[in-house]
């Protein structure tokens, strides 16, 4: 099976959001360990939100912009209108799997701090494993 450097090169970055958005998403929910779960939970995942899109977007672009420049306009936007849909999708079932989750674990008492990564860990590996299926099924990369 030949490996697609878009595909490795998107899951890197991915990973490389995950890691620090995870991290910073874990700080705040200790921080808010004293509010209700429900609190603690929504903001926890906003803040994961706004650090992992500022980090990806930067990363995609300093990734990209050499490439783009070469390209069709045409061509440029049917990736990127494939790319968001593929995310769309990816953000549907991360947000579907990681409130209910981080919540869960709230729930039961464990650490806010581990919750959060655990659960971050398991929306992650299913976000990853959508987006990168659902690119390849497009034959975006």
């Amino acid at each position: 099976m030949k490996l697609n450097q878009q595909l490795l090169q998107i899951n890197r970055n991915f990973l490389i959001c995950f890691i620090i958005s995870a991290s910073l998403s874990a700080v705040a929910a200790q921080l808010l360990s004293d509010h209700e779960n429900y609190v603690n939970t929504t903001f926890t995942i906003i803040i994961g939100y706004i650090i992992y899109f500022g980090i990806f977007s930067c990363l995609f672009y300093l990734d990209n912009k050499k490439r783009y420049k070469n390209m069709k306009s045409s061509l440029i936007k049917r990736e990127l209108l494939s790319l968001i849909s593929s995310f769309g999708v990816g953000e549907i079932i991360y947000l579907g799997v990681r409130w209910p989750t981080l919540y869960y674990f709230l729930e039961i008492e464990m650490e806010a701090y581990l919750a959060s990564l655990i659960s971050e860990m398991i929306a992650t590996a299913m976000y990853m494993l959508a987006v990168t299926i659902f690119l390849r099924k497009t034959k975006t990369f």
